[in-house]
């Protein structure tokens, strides 16, 4: 499967169709970078049934309190990011800061599909800790990648399958595309998973759903609470390593 990223039903090669995340259309604008583009290998998968949910999903837990300023109201956005009901999300999935022993370097992004995490490393055995909803049965896939790209309340592109059922959604066909704002599918950030040159259309991205956090319910995307997402945003480096394991 040398060249591919995706379950069987994709190729790199194709304009591939995600669902809510991202369809083929204009090329992105890239930050630019320094120096010669990060190298990959790679990214390959295999469908697998749904693993078990960790199990810290199954128990009670008490929210920090620390955890209404962490997903309070921002204000601060281009367009209003409301604060979260915490009472619709497992705490087990906000965000922490985490003992986390790995050979990676700082700044590094690993993801693990089984337990519902995404782990920013800080060093020093210790990372930041984000709940996420992963790729539904079929969509999963695991491997590594680097983030090619970074968007602040980015466009989204309807699939054609999309705009066929729901006939509205064609003004955002390409090159339109949704503009950026509280509606859109992608959610306040996304970043973009590359491969050498070429665009997996994986991205790691907000959601306007973040009840769905800590689910199988995308379609091979990442996707965060747009808090979080805004905080990872913020913490993360032009090709920045991706790592998501099996799971």
């Amino acid at each position: 499967m040398s060249g591919s990223i995706s379950r069987r039903a994709f190729a790199l090669s194709l304009p591939a169709v995600l669902g809510g995340c991202v369809v083929g259309g204009p090329p992105l604008p890239q930050i630019a970078s320094k120096g010669p583009a990060a190298p990959t290998k790679p990214v390959t998968a295999s469908p697998l049934p749904p693993p078990p949910l960790p199990p810290e999903a199954h128990l009670e837990h008490t929210t920090d309190p620390s955890d209404a300023v962490t997903y309070a109201a921002i204000t601060t956005e281009p367009f209003p990011v409301p604060a979260i009901d915490l009472k619709r999300i497992n705490p087990a999935f906000l965000r922490r800061t985490v003992d986390y022993m790995s050979g990676e370097a700082p700044g590094t992004v690993i993801i693990d599909p089984g337990r519902r995490y995404l782990y920013y490393i800080l060093g020093g055995g210790r990372a930041v800790r984000y709940g996420v909803g992963v790729g539904r049965e079929g969509f999963g896939w695991n491997g590594q990648a680097y983030i090619r790209s970074k968007q602040e309340w980015p466009k989204w592109f309807p699939p054609p399958e999309m705009r066929q059922r729901q006939p509205e959604l064609a003004r955002y066909a390409p090159p339109n595309g949704m503009p950026g704002g509280p509606g859109n599918p992608l959610g306040a950030r996304a970043q973009y998973l590359w491969q050498g040159d070429k665009d997996t259309y994986y991205r790691i991205h907000g959601t306007v759903e973040p009840w769905t956090i800590g689910s199988r319910v995308s379609s091979g995307c990442i996707r965060m609470i747009n808090q979080d997402a805004i905080d990872f945003y913020g913490r993360t480096a032009l090709n920045a390593k991706v790592i998501v394991l099996p799971g």
